[in-house]
């Protein structure tokens, strides 16, 4: 690969390109393993995905200042910043994907208590493991799903180029 100086100058945005953003589905894991544990597992595992969530939109914030130190514009641009990730980002990586992961884990308990004669506990980690190999096929669909659904709607508000980045 050659390296050119935009190569080099990129700067690493920890919540997008380092084992960081795994916490952003920390939910999800939660909602798959509900069936085995107790419900504040569950909801402490959505504590850490807002966590991130949050951590996330204020980062973008605070690069959104520092890329617009001396515009007119710049509380309305670290804002749009702001709002913009923090608003992706509880759709795609909290709201949406914590509730198909609990309903692909309900539906699958449920299917495997009428069409099987197996064990409760082995129907229980049965569906942790649909859950768990779920979420991978989910992340993309979702996600674009997100950006359409922003470009439609919010990000009109604000214009256009203004997405997370």
């Amino acid at each position: 690969m050659e390296h050119t100086p935009e190569t080099h100058s990129k700067e690493v945005d920890i919540y997008r390109d380092t084992w960081v953003r795994f916490l952003g589905y920390a939910n999800e894991v939660g909602e798959t393993f509900r069936a085995l544990v107790p419900v504040s597992a569950v909801w402490a595992s959505y504590a850490v995905a807002t966590a991130y969530v949050s951590a996330d939109a204020l980062d973008k914030g605070r690069k959104a200042a520092a890329a617009h130190a001396e515009d007119y514009g710049k509380a309305a641009r670290v804002a749009v910043a702001v709002v913009d990730t923090f608003v992706w980002q509880a759709l795609a990586s909290v709201a949406i994907p914590g509730f198909t992961i609990n309903r692909v884990c309900a539906a699958s308990l449920f299917l495997l208590g009428k069409t099987t004669r197996w064990p409760l506990p082995v129907r229980k980690w049965t569906t942790t493991a649909i859950g768990l190999s779920t979420i991978p096929f989910i992340i993309t669909p979702i996600d674009r799903s997100v950006d359409f659904l922003l470009d439609s709607s919010l990000r009109k508000l604000y214009g256009e180029g203004e997405k997370h980045e």
